[in-house]
């Protein structure tokens, strides 16, 4: 991934204001990194345009060779459900289906073959081959969040975007869920880019770089 002279503007009723300012960084392949900063510095805008979520006022983005931004918005969906996958302080599964059936979701959409099987395998492997009939509401924060992970890894994304996957759980619990994270990612060669603004957590990635009121910087 190659960032290059990234800004965002917004304007509201006070003129405009900077959130980003001439970003530049390049991510290699199967790199872990992290991005720390204070909350408001620009940590999870910069991560929405690394992920053709957001655009940004100006510069670009490259992902595997491709400018995302020369996509039109249907043409960024698509990569991204190709390349790309996502963990969130939210979890954000649905309700109505369980572990196995979440984890399923994904592969399905793409038209995969054996989705029941690959599913399965990524929850036992996350230690969670007891829960594949549960639904999200009697599963514990953790158990959530690592069938989160389940859900991310089972496309085996070139690129892993994580926004504050350890937020909403507690230290022991946060720390076990990025070691399975960081041990999923090195089995797969995944490229990893993690928002957070746990500093422990933070040196668990090969790379630091730290946002500050909209710029950037290598710790």
């Amino acid at each position: 991934m190659v960032v290059s002279q990234i800004n965002k503007i917004v304007t509201d009723a006070s003129g405009p204001l900077q959130i980003l300012c001439d970003i530049d960084f390049t991510v290699k392949a199967s790199e872990t990194v992290a991005l720390v900063g204070a909350s408001g510095s620009g940590k999870s805008t910069l991560l929405s345009i690394l992920a053709g979520l957001d655009t940004p006022t100006s510069g670009e983005v490259k992902v595997l060779g491709t400018p995302l931004f020369e996509l039109d918005e249907d043409a960024r969906a698509a990569f991204r459900a190709k390349h790309m996958a996502f963990v969130f302080q939210s979890f954000q599964l649905l309700g109505s289906l369980t572990a196995l059936e979440n984890v399923m979701l994904p592969l399905e959409l793409t038209g995969a073959r054996h989705a029941r099987e690959q599913a399965q395998a990524l929850l036992e492997q996350v230690g969670l081959g007891e829960r594949l009939n549960h639904y999200p509401k009697v599963l514990s924060g953790g158990e959530q969040q690592r069938v989160a992970l389940a859900r991310a890894f089972v496309m085996k994304p070139a690129i892993l975007l994580a926004d504050e996957p350890t937020g909403s759980l507690d230290h022991a619990t946060g720390k076990a869920v990025m070691d399975l994270m960081l041990s999923l990612n090195q089995a797969q060669g995944t490229t990893l880019i993690l928002v957070t603004h746990d500093e422990g957590i933070s040196q668990l990635c090969q790379r630091r770089l730290r946002m500050h009121e909209g710029r950037l910087s290598e710790v």
